[in-house]
């Protein structure tokens, strides 16, 4: 699949920019998740153009792990009715956001009939998730036939697998990484490995992808990376500590 949009999208300056923005998650996730829900649109919008998908303008948008709501808005922008998932009330709550629609559900197990929504997106929820897969199934099973399922997540193996715990602690081990950090500021991290973090590497969600019942793989790239590093995805082993992020868009049969 080509991708003409998509491709034009994902240029060197937005992965620079995302890149920079990675460290105001914890301090200020305004900036960093502000940044991301614009990105996170306008992926979206190219990939249905490039796909032949529901048109952005007036789908359903399903935001399984919505979080605190900063996706809503640059949905509505675009004229998407959106609704968020999330099962955390206080994650819900967290950024003082209102206005916006948002269930509190899990996302294995979503509160929605089946074929509700044009478009089920996840991302960076994955990693957070102890049953991903069944997590996607479910976003396949609310979306109608014909319509999107985008999921993209935090790599294990790569820079940022071990999100606030280090860049490099999470190759040690997981537990070495939250220990190591607990240690060292005093407290847990947010995500905490084996709690609220899991190692999924890029293998198992492409194989999840190719083989799941009910939809057919249509596209695989590394979000963050520009266009012309896609390849990577492709080579075993080298994928799992260089695509970082990796995207997975489905259509519904």
């Amino acid at each position: 699949m080509r991708l003409p949009r998509t491709r034009r999208f994902a240029t060197l300056s937005r992965s620079w920019s995302l890149l920079r923005s990675f460290r105001f998650e914890q301090t200020n996730p305004a900036i960093f998740y502000g940044g991301l829900a614009r990105d996170t649109a306008s992926l979206i919008d190219e990939l249905t153009s490039d796909l032949d998908g529901p048109a952005l303008q007036g789908a359903r948008v399903l935001d399984v792990g919505g979080g605190p709501g900063y996706f809503a808005s640059e949905f509505e922008s675009r004229g998407a009715w959106y609704v968020g998932v999330e099962p955390n009330a206080g994650e819900m709550a967290a950024a003082g956001l209102s206005g916006f629609g948002s269930v509190r559900g899990d996302g294995s197990d979503l509160p929605f009939r089946s074929d509700s929504f044009d478009i089920a997106y996840s991302s960076n929820v994955v990693e957070h998730t102890p049953d991903p897969w069944g997590m996607g199934a479910d976003m396949i099973r609310v979306v109608r036939p014909g319509g999107l399922i985008v999921i993209s997540y935090t790599v294990w193996l790569g820079p940022f697998g071990g999100h606030e715990t280090g860049l490099w602690q999470h190759y040690v081990g997981g537990e070495f990484a939250r220990d190591r950090y607990t240690r060292t500021h005093g407290h847990p991290p947010k995500n905490v490995f084996g709690e609220s973090l899991f190692n999924v590497s890029c293998a198992a969600g492409l194989e999840w992808a190719r083989s799941v019942e009910g939809a057919s793989l249509v596209a695989a790239f590394p979000r963050y990376h520009p266009w012309w590093a896609w390849w990577m995805v492709r080579v075993p082993i080298l994928r799992e500590f260089l695509a970082s992020n990796l995207v997975v868009v489905l259509k519904k049969d």
